[in-house]
């Protein structure tokens, strides 16, 4: 049964900052609601995206508003928060038919439709937390001391980030996620490059 509505936290069309997709211009449609709480403490880092408040929306009212403020746009990335809270078979079908590709942003803990054309998974969370089994990439966000897991999901890349904190990239973390990379050269460095050049 698909929804009636979809509580969405924002919209904008920019440039993809990480992964292996960065440098393309994607629509970023952001989900509101996460079912993580990423603290310092508990992740290594605080969450720095607002996706509590929102609106909510029919799938006809986010198609409109997607191809109005980008018509050129192909790929549109579902994030939030915790997009596969909310994203169904109605929603997905609905955006390919509207003519767009779709690329999602999860932390990995609901299970993603293979329907969608691009699945990057960031775990936040234990390995076993983990619901979804596949990843075009997989990212690991790390701070200073944080080792990587032995993975859960198969993916065709990997990827480690540096975290970042409110003053920006600490040194002792972009070191550590260089050192990770060099002791295992299956993963890759993947850098938040929008945060650099302050764009969203």
């Amino acid at each position: 049964m698909s929804r009636q509505t979809y509580r969405i936290n924002e919209w904008f069309y920019s440039l993809q900052g990480e992964g292996v997709r960065a440098g393309t211009a994607n629509l970023l449609l952001r989900f509101s609601g996460c079912n993580l709480k990423c603290t310092k403490e508990d992740m290594g880092f605080d969450c720095d995206t607002e996706f509590s408040s929102g609106k909510d929306w029919t799938l006809a009212e986010i198609v409109q508003n997607l191809k109005e403020t980008a018509p050129e746009a192909d790929w549109v990335i579902l994030t939030g928060g915790e997009p596969m809270l909310q994203v169904d078979e109605a929603l997905i079908d609905g955006l390919h038919e509207a003519g767009f590709k779709i690329a999602v942003e999860t932390n990995g803990t609901k299970p993603v439709s293979p329907k969608i054309d691009w699945i990057c998974v960031s775990p936040k969370g234990a390995e076993h937390t983990l619901q979804q089994r596949f990843a075009h990439e997989l990212k690991y966000v790390r701070s200073y001391g944080q080792g990587i897991p032995k993975p859960s999901i198969e993916a065709q890349h990997y990827l480690i980030s540096p975290a970042f904190e409110a003053d920006g990239l600490p040194r002792k973390n972009l070191d550590w996620c260089l050192q990770l990379v060099k002791e295992n050269p299956r993963w890759r460095l993947s850098l938040q490059l929008h945060k650099f050049m302050n764009i969203r």
